[in-house]
Order: C-alpha cells, then structure tokens, then sequence
C-alpha cells in the first residue's frame, strides 16, 4: 500500500517525567511575571533575561555536544521541555529560532571556528539569531532570491533587503540566504547561507509595526555589508539544499500547533463558571482536545526521526498545515463557546491573551511557509505533482 507519510508511534524516554516536573517547578516560580497579552505571544515574545534563566538551566541546545555548551540530551527530552514552555506561554523568543535552527545548522555544516565563536553563546542565552529568507515583492516565492553576495579581498560584500524578519530588531546575527552566482532566473542554484552580524556598518533593521502597533517583524537593509570568508555557513552554492534541512526543525515542532494552546485551560474554565456545560460544548472542547491529541502524537512522531538523524520534510509539512487550522481555529472556538465576549479586550486573563491571539493569528499561516507552499510540499509526497 502507498503510504507517503510515516508517523511511527514513538514513546517518550523514561527520563521525561522527572524532567517534566523539573520544568513545570522552575515554570511555576516565573509563570506570574507574564500577563496574559505577553502569554499570547509566547515563542515571538523576546525575554532576554528569561533566556539566560532557561540556559542556566542547560535547556537551550539540549541536544548538542558539551564541547559547545550542549547537554547531549535525547531531540524527546527537548521536546518535553519546549511543550511545558508553551504550555503556559512562557517568552521563548530571545533563543528560539538560535536553538531551533541557526545552532544546529552550524553544528551540521558550520566551520570549526564558528562553532566555537556563537554555540556556547547561544547556549547561555546571551546571542540571538535571526533567519533572512523571504524578500520584498516575492511573496512566497524563496527561489527567488535577489539579495546577493559579491566576493572580494578577504570576504564577500552583500546588498540587498530581507523581509517578515521575526525580531531582526533584537537579535546579534541573522544567517541569511543570499545569492552568490547566477540570476533569479537559476532558482535554487547559486544560493549561499551567511552569518551577518547585525551591528555591521551597512545594516539597516526597519521595524514593521502591526495592527497592535507591537513590532515582531521587520526589513533588513544591507548596502555594501562586508563580511568575512568565515561567515559562509557551509558550501557555496549548496544554501537551498541546507535550508531545506533545516525545514523539519522549523515546521514540526510544538510551536506548529501549540502557539494558541494557554487559551484552552481558561476557556475550560471560563464555560464551566457560567453554566455553560451543555453537550455542544462537551463536544466542541472534547473534538478540540482530540485534534490536539493527534497533532502532539505526529510531532511527537517527528521529534524520533530527528533523534535518528532523518530528515522528514515531508510529515514536518503535514503537520505544519494541520497545526496552523488548529491555531488559528481556537479564537473562533473561544468566541462560540463564550458568546464571543471573551476576545473583546475585556481586562481578564482570558479577555486578554485571546486578543493577543486572535490579532496574531494571521501570521500563523505566514511563517515557516505559506499554506499554498506547504500543499504543494505534501502534493510532492503524494505524487500529485
């Protein structure tokens, strides 16, 4: 039988519930720190000094070698400790992308000297990275990288503009994918990953503000931005293939579907103070939770080939698109099982972090990929195109 997608059922490791109620203490002891509009942002929101708390902890490159400032646990054992964070929307943002992304591309193909230079950094919570992909006026479009990279004595100079750039604004580094040979009409060919240091002469970060005036976005600006040779991530002209690896990291994890999850203990408790446990609602919640279930079980699923060293783009999009109705569906379950009192901005914990959600839900289905892109990605694993 044809089955294009593999989700195995994998359990998690004994170690996990020691570790679980390890995180759900130090939880505990800052939860209150956050107000709910801050909760609703969670893995955007930027904390710097909750990071450095969580790198005290040995919580941030779980996974990689000690050398590098890692705790050599098991790709399982991180998870359980990034489902507790989002859980209770603890601000993941000042070392998220770092951990999930930029270290362990430099741990994959990073030279020796960048290896040493930023992994221990991110590790303590003291260096943020950014990621330069999308560009001005290409929409979805990646392939179509204008932003380039010109070789000269010592290094390379980059000019160009990134885009949607998720908190450029506070981040020390962005590793940007950048063209180094051909035209935008070679697609995927000729694309190179640099390191930038984001205080460099030359970098412009222009804050994008949304509706909420808040600013997580932002275009970045290189003119004439000189970096040296040791700022190419890998090999020349392979940017795409390492960007693409990278993918089953960014589109998999608990942040694909957890990003609206704090709302659900207060909407259970919201329904049940006012009366409201009739059997639509038992069902509405019950159908939540089980959605919930399967997508925890997938990504779970996901988080074992990791730990065997696959690289399973394919399901990572599956449950990237599933995760994304899941999230932006919970405001509308919250406005039909509360009368659509609960997101007006009313001043109570549950008022509050749905507003945040529900003003931040557009962008769930902006990041890490558009729908349209991920259907085209499960559309390949189906064999439809």
């Amino acid at each position: 039988m044809f089955t294009p997608f593999r989700f195995d059922q994998v359990s998690l490791p004994p170690t996990a519930a020691a570790l679980r109620q390890r995180v759900r203490t130090f939880l505990d002891a800052r939860k209150d720190r956050w107000s709910p509009w801050l909760k609703g942002h969670s893995w955007t929101g930027f904390d710097r000094e909750f990071s450095r708390e969580v790198g005290r902890e040995g919580w941030i490159g779980m996974t990689w070698p000690r050398i590098y400032g890692g705790g050599e646990f098991s790709m399982l054992e991180r998870y359980v400790v990034i489902e507790e964070m989002l859980a209770v929307g603890a601000p993941v943002g000042a070392h998220w992308i770092a951990d999930r992304q930029s270290g362990p591309l430099l741990l994959r193909v990073g030279t020796d000297r960048q290896k040493d230079r930023y992994l221990k950094g991110i590790t303590t919570g003291d260096i943020a990275f950014c990621i330069g992909l999308s560009e001005p006026d290409s929409g979805s479009d990646l392939a179509s990288v204008r932003t380039r990279a010109e070789k000269v004595a010592g290094g390379w100079k980059i000019n160009g503009r990134k885009i949607w750039t998720t908190n450029a604004h506070l981040s020390e580094f962005m590793i940007a994918l950048v063209r180094t040979s051909g035209t935008v009409a070679d697609r995927q060919a000729g694309l190179s990953q640099f390191i930038v240091d984001l205080g460099a002469p030359g970098v412009e970060v222009r804050e994008i503000k949304d509706l909420t005036t808040e600013a997580h976005f932002n275009e970045v600006t290189f003119d004439d931005v000189f970096v040296d040779d040791d700022a190419l991530v890998g090999n020349e002209g392979k940017g795409w293939e390492q960007v693409n690896a990278e993918l089953a990291f960014e589109r998999s994890g608990p942040d694909r579907y957890m990003s609206a999850f704090p709302i659900l203990p207060l909407v259970i408790d919201r329904v049940g103070a006012t009366g409201l446990q009739d059997g639509l609602a038992a069902r509405r919640l019950g159908a939540a939770f089980a959605d919930f279930a399967v997508l925890r079980e997938m990504s779970v699923s996901i988080a074992g080939m990791l730990e065997a060293g696959e690289t399973p783009n394919q399901e990572a999009a599956v449950v990237k698109e599933l995760g994304v109705a899941f999230e932006q569906g919970t405001p509308e379950l919250v406005r039909e099982l509360t009368g659509g009192f609960a997101a007006d901005g009313r001043d109570d914990a549950l008022g509050q972090i749905s507003s945040a959600v529900q003003q931040l839900a557009p962008t769930f289905s902006l990041r890490g990929g558009t729908r349209e892109i991920i259907r085209g990605i499960m559309a390949r694993g189906l064999g439809l195109r």
